[in-house]
Order: structure tokens, then C-alpha cells, then sequence
């Protein structure tokens, strides 16, 4: 097992906000197995390898926790009829690229697997560690059916597509079973979408989705298998009503008022801004085949994300890191750091990828951290971040390491 020495390095830990000045890291295997103010006194030895990284920052890998790693397509109805195969293929780059830019960890929002984590996990494609959310449960005519208005309304087959990020179920009983089925296939968590869109065609921002009844039952099939509901909301209605039913995570939100972001503080919500999702669109999203139904709805959502980010920072909402990319906009996924920073400091924007993003995954201490036991996820900066937070942006420039689970990763350029 490969031991290797990070030497003489300034160790950024997030969650105290500090930079600790010219430390050694050693990690053992896939964990970190030492942090030292004191150079660390090691023997040459075939499996130690010594990297120095004087005057440059040691800090956590990052964490995206709303991503679509399969959404290789900007109109996500077209991208649900592509050939499986093909959906996983133009899956590749994608998570490369993620890696590239120091992702090391990804939570996805519907349409990664088990066995697409797996092939990350056993080393088999080069990619973040993937939280898989399987599919997002979506009620009929709601932000997961892409099915075009119509005559008549063929059954959904989008339970059975790769590239479909939601499958459509209604009702109790049926919304209870497919939480158990998505668990029983490797979900680590449950996506809902408990208000209407931006992406689909048919459902308007303002509509609540399920009922109160559903949404307490795929909330208590989750915590019987001890995790939990990530939900897809943009109103003060939607968002309220998901978190008095246990919902933990709202996804993107931008619509909130201060009172609803109390009620998620009350109830321990932590939310997922997206916010550079609705600037990509807007920019880009018609050339690349966003339908104009969906282009129409991006204003409405815009700005109000970037206002949202200090009403949940004043109510003391926790704010994990999210982009929430498609297609050829995966590029821009960095681009949300600048975001975060200008209205919340580069600090802040840190901490939503890093230690705010492992509480919601619900692996603290283990991930976005860098302290012994924790996995050897770890990126090396050329320079500081805290002062430069453009350091973080990009496509992985700036990087002058990507360590995953103690395995450095090698850009594709190099």
C-alpha cells in the first residue's frame, strides 16, 4: 500500500476558517493517516513517496451535491430518448471534467446509479465518488415528465432510460414502492420534485407537486432505511410544505422569502442554491436546445437566486454547493464559487463545497475535511483560495494536485 508525504504545505480547514501554515500530510492507503505541525520524520521506504508542496494550499476535495452527471443534452426529453449506452458513454467526459476542477465528490439529482458509482468506486473510469440519487420521483405531469402535451398520454417509459434524470409515479402506495425499489437498486438518498420547473414543459414554477400525504410517505420510506429527501422546490409554498413533511434537502429555492427560510432553519433544512445554472441558461441555453417554453421561464428564477443566497445566509439556512449543469454547460461548473463569493465571501463559497456539503451528505469528518481518518480526498493550490477565490474556478488551471481516495489523479492533457 503507497504511503505519500505532502510536505511543508499551508492546510486549509473550512469549517474553522483558518489556514494552517506550512504543515505535513501523510496519507496511508485512501485515508489521510496524519496532519503535522512538525515536518514529519519518515524513513525513505519503497511504498513512501515525498511531494512538496511548500507555499502552496492543502485543502479538501470538492463536493457538488446537485448534479445530472448523465444529462449529456441540454433539452433533458431529448436526452431521456438517447440509446443507454450512448447516455453512459457521453457520460465519461463529463465526470473527467469534474475531477479535473477538483470535484472529488458528487451528489447526483437524478439519473446516476449504483453501477455507474461502482465504476468510479473500483477505480474502472476516471470521475467524482457519486452519491447516486437513482431517479427522481416525479407526479404525472410535473418537473420529471417530459412527456409533450398531447391527444393522448402513452405511458411513461422513463423508469427504463438511461438519460431520463426522473421516473413518474402518483400515489401513495405506488410513490412508497418506488422509494424502496430506488433504495434496493443503490440509491444513497431520494429526489422529489415538489414544485414545477424550469427544464420540463408542462408545469408551471408557481404549481406545488404531490401531496402532503405522498411526500410523508416517500419521506418515511427514506428514514426507514436511514437516509433521507432531497426535494426539487422554488416557491415559499413549495419549499414550506416539503420541509413540514420532513423533506432535508431543498434544491435550488430561488423564490424563498425570509419567513419560509426560518421555517427551514426551525427544521434543520440545509438548501442547494444553482444559482449559475439560471445564468448558463440564459446565455446559452437556446443555442443548445433548451425548447422555448423552458427559455421563458428563466428569467423568472434568476435573479431571484442570486437574491436568495442572503436571505438563507440571514435566516442561517446551511447552503451546500450545487450547479445543476446540462449538456455542454457543465463547463461553467466552477463558475458558481464566483457567485457564492461575491455575495457571501470566498470563505463561505469554500465551506458550501467542502464541510457544509459533507454534513448533508451526512459524512462528516470522512469528507470535505482534512484531518486523520478522513479520506484522502484532497486538491493542491497554487496559492490561496481565501484570498483568490478565482483560484477555484476554471477548469482545474490551478490545480497542482487531485487526490481522490489517495489516488492522484492524472489531467488528460498531461
Amino acid at each position: 500500500m503507497t504511503r505519500i508525504l505532502l510536505q511543508g504545505g499551508n492546510v486549509l480547514d473550512p469549517a474553522h476558517g483558518s489556514l494552517l501554515r506550512r504543515h505535513d500530510v501523510l496519507i496511508d492507503g485512501e485515508r489521510i493517516a496524519a496532519v503535522s505541525a512538525t515536518p514529519l520524520d519518515l524513513p525513505d521506504a519503497p511504498d513512501l513517496r515525498r511531494i512538496d508542496v511548500a507555499g502552496k494550499t492543502v485543502m479538501p476535495g470538492l463536493i457538488d451535491c446537485h448534479v445530472h452527471v448523465l444529462a449529456s443534452l441540454a433539452n433533458l426529453g431529448l436526452n431521456a430518448t438517447q440509446p443507454n449506452v450512448l447516455v453512459a458513454i457521453r457520460a465519461l467526459p463529463i465526470m473527467r471534467a469534474m475531477l479535473e476542477r477538483g470535484f472529488t465528490t458528487v451528489r447526483d439529482a437524478g439519473g446516476a446509479d449504483w453501477g455507474l458509482s461502482q465504476a468510479v468506486a473500483s477505480g474502472l473510469i476516471p470521475g467524482p465518488r457519486i452519491f447516486p440519487s437513482g431517479k427522481a420521483l416525479s407526479q404525472t405531469g410535473g418537473h420529471g415528465d417530459f412527456r409533450p402535451r398531447g391527444d393522448t398520454l402513452e405511458p411513461c417509459s422513463c423508469a427504463f432510460r438511461a438519460g431520463a434524470i426522473a421516473r413518474v409515479v402518483d400515489g401513495v402506495d405506488a410513490v412508497r414502492l418506488a422509494v424502496r425499489e430506488e433504495i434496493q437498486k443503490g440509491a444513497t438518498q431520494i429526489k422529489i420534485m415538489a414544485s414545477g420547473g424550469v427544464a420540463s414543459p408542462t408545469d408551471p414554477i408557481a404549481n406545488t407537486q404531490y401531496s402532503e400525504a405522498e411526500i410523508r410517505a416517500i419521506v418515511e420510506e427514506a428514514e426507514a432505511a436511514q437516509t433521507y429527501v432531497a426535494a426539487h422546490a422554488y416557491t415559499p409554498r413549495a419549499i414550506a410544505r416539503a420541509v413540514r413533511c420532513g423533506v432535508r434537502s431543498i434544491e435550488h429555492g430561488n423564490l424563498v422569502d425570509r419567513a419560509t427560510a426560518e421555517v427551514m432553519r426551525e427544521h434543520g433544512a440545509f438548501v442547494v442554491p444553482t444559482v449559475i445554472t439560471y445564468e448558463a441558461l440564459a446565455r446559452d441555453g437556446a443555442r443548445l436546445g433548451l425548447p422555448a417554453e423552458s427559455v421563458a421561464k428563466i428569467e423568472t428564477v434568476r435573479q431571484a437566486g442570486h437574491d436568495s443566497l442572503r436571505i438563507y445566509a440571514e435566516a442561517g439556512v446551511p447552503m451546500a454547493f450545487g450547479s445543476d449543469l446540462l449538456g455542454e454547460m457543465h463547463q461553467c461548473q466552477s463558475e458558481e464559487f464566483r457567485i457564492r463569493a461575491d455575495a457571501l465571501g470566498n470563505l463561505e463559497a469554500i465551506r458550501s463545497a467542502t464541510s457544509i456539503a459533507a454534513a448533508l451528505l451526512q459524512r462528516e469528518g470522512e469528507l470535505g475535511t482534512v484531518r486523520a481518518g478522513a479520506l484522502a480526498d484532497l486538491l493542491v493550490v497554487d496559492g490561496d483560495p481565501l484570498a483568490d477565490i478565482g483560484l477555484l474556478m476554471g477548469q482545474g488551471e490551478h490545480l497542482a494536485l487531485v487526490m481522490q481516495g489517495g489516488r492522484i489523479h492524472t489531467r488528460a492533457a498531461q
